[in-house]
């Protein structure tokens, strides 16, 4: 079954994308989440702007408080939480993770969603 995921920024009541993929199956798109949370930790960037539909990873943006950075490497790293967040999806959660910088009110959140055809997926 094919998955969808996304990483979007919410500032009031405007959300971004930053980014998407889709995968093959709920191990892949979580894999794929993992290593978005690891790029936004690990790198500056510009504030968050659309990204072209072919893109295969996020737009890094900057993070004002300095747990958030942290908190991203210690989700994507902790098996524990890894194995809540498969559950999730198959499960058919949506959101698999959200994280705020209070600095500045940001809310990044990681989802990810089954989708029955490949018809169905974003184009």
């Amino acid at each position: 079954m094919t998955y969808v995921t996304e990483v979007t920024a919410t500032t009031g009541r405007r959300a971004v994308s930053l980014g998407w993929a889709t995968a093959a199956n709920r191990r892949l798109a979580l894999r794929w989440l993992r290593r978005q949370a690891h790029r936004l930790a690990d790198g500056p960037g510009a504030a968050p702007e659309p990204v072209p539909s072919a893109a295969r990873d996020v737009r890094p943006i900057t993070f004002r408080s300095p747990g958030v950075p942290h908190g991203l490497r210690a989700w994507a790293d902790d098996p524990d939480q890894q194995d809540q967040a498969m559950a999730h999806l198959e499960a058919g959660g949506h959101d698999v993770l959200t994280v705020l910088d209070p600095a500045v009110g940001l809310l990044v959140t990681f989802a990810g969603w089954r989708v029955r055809s490949s018809r169905a997926v974003r184009g």
